[in-house]
């Protein structure tokens, strides 16, 4: 093996990803799926690690999903996008950093196209001042949340209460990392490791004490693809792409799943449900599904904090499991207990799955 021609192609995939002083937009689906995650990023990032991470409420979402729906034309989205940058210029910052995989790509997207084609982004700039009057602006750098995550890893180990180890064996936990296409695939430069050897989520698990299960399916698809689930005649397409990585991962007994894209958390969480209802088979132990964690959510819980605070009650399969193994506390009565100990209701039982 030529190591010097191993390390520059990896070098060709490092990222420089600033020390401080981000511009920070969040997720229209993410805030509908796991609003904790979000906020326990702003909370480790700016609480735990004292860095200076600022939002403003004017931000709105990137328009990717109606763009890779075929609902609004691209000059549409991209002046969407614009208007993003321009507040990011207002308040007097140049990193932005964005929570969702799918603005993440389309953000990458926009910033290649206005490279290539002046001509088009000079229109952007005249579309976003007649509509908004904000002055033009691009970002100095561009990262996913998921990237500064990656960043602090070593200082949030340091900080840890936990590690990805079960209590009662000493073995690290058996993770499985799943990177959302929209962050290494469409433009692999733009991502730690490329689109085939992705980092940013196994350099996390690895500081924090877990060990990354490699298996045939890990590239593939969760199977989300805007067009197989939002036409609802195409559903089936989601779920057929989603139980292959099941299958494909099921031989390999893994403790726990982690992704860095809102809607691969959420389909490798629901449609394990609608295995379970439809083939009568779970993929975790003794009945149960495997769950399956934000990064946030995992950076949370080895920092020690509480379990239902970070809102693991809202996935459809129990982190429970999880928790025992590494021996972090819970209190099962608070589970579904709100804002003041508020009662937010409980989900009815299911007999397919635990």
């Amino acid at each position: 093996m030529i190591y010097e021609g191993k390390k520059k192609i990896w070098s060709d995939y490092q990222k420089d990803i600033p020390d401080d002083h981000y511009f920070y937009v969040r997720s229209c689906i993410r805030q509908t799926f796991f609003p904790a995650s979000e906020a326990a990023f702003l909370e480790i990032t700016r609480n735990r690690l004292g860095k200076d991470v600022f939002e403003t409420e004017h931000h709105t979402t990137c328009g990717g999903i109606a763009y890779h729906c075929d609902t609004i034309p691209q000059e549409t989205s991209m002046t969407i996008i614009a208007r993003q940058f321009a507040l990011m210029h207002k308040y007097g910052y140049e990193n932005f950093v964005c929570s969702c995989v799918t603005s993440f790509g389309l953000y990458c997207e926009t910033l290649e196209a206005w490279r290539e084609f002046p001509e088009l982004k000079e229109k952007i700039a005249e579309n976003l001042l007649k509509s908004c009057g904000l002055e033009f602006a691009v970002p100095k750098v561009l990262i996913h949340s998921s990237d500064l995550i990656y960043k602090y890893r070593n200082p949030i180990a340091a900080l840890a209460k936990f590690k990805l180890v079960n209590k009662k064996t000493g073995k690290p936990l058996r993770v499985v990392e799943h990177i959302g296409c929209h962050y290494s695939k469409m433009f692999p430069s733009k991502g730690v490791g490329g689109a085939e050897y992705p980092y940013v989520l196994i350099g996390m698990i690895e500081a924090w004490g877990g060990e990354i299960i490699d298996y045939p399916e890990r590239r593939h698809c969760c199977g989300f693809g805007f067009r197989q689930y939002f036409v609802q005649a195409n559903r089936g397409y989601s779920l057929a792409n989603t139980n292959k990585k099941f299958e494909s991962m099921e031989p390999y007994n893994p403790d726990m799943i982690i992704t860095n894209c809102p809607g691969c958390s959420y389909f490798m969480d629901k449609w394990q449900y609608v295995i379970a209802e439809m083939n009568h088979k779970t993929y975790g132990e003794d009945g149960h599904g495997i769950p399956v964690f934000t990064y946030e959510e995992v950076a949370g819980l080895v920092m020690g904090y509480d379990p239902w605070d970070l809102g693991l009650q809202t996935h459809l399969v129990g982190p429970e499991p999880v928790l025992d193994k590494i021996g972090i506390p819970y209190d099962s009565d608070a589970k579904y207990k709100g804002v003041n100990g508020k009662n937010i209701g409980k989900p009815e039982e299911v007999d397919c799955i635990k």
